[in-house]
């Protein structure tokens, strides 16, 4: 059978939520409002698809450039690269 090349393949373990996780959202992280500059953590939470990054972004940090309807235009740094990930604030922690 032909390898599936979809967006979420190789996530079975990344997107996993605990049990006591499970069909729980943490509101304090949802209505979070950034400013301009701060330093953000993309956490994938698997429980919300919505405005989920791609999955090369897990465990990465970046700074928050603006506001793009409900969610959050981050600058990430990929080797030299600087790149610009969109992201619902469940998909992001704050740093510091």
């Amino acid at each position: 059978m032909k390898r599936s090349h979809g967006l979420r393949v190789g996530t079975r373990s990344i997107l996993r939520r605990r049990r006591s996780e499970r069909s729980r959202i943490n509101i304090s992280r949802v209505m979070h409002d950034y400013a301009e500059g701060d330093r953000v953590a993309i956490v994938l939470d698997g429980g919300q698809q919505r405005g989920m990054p791609h999955r090369r972004f897990q465990g990465r940090t970046g700074f928050i450039q603006r506001r793009q309807g409900a969610a959050w235009i981050v600058a990430v740094k990929d080797g030299n690269m600087q790149k610009t990930v969109i992201a619902r604030p469940e998909h992001l922690r704050p740093l510091e």
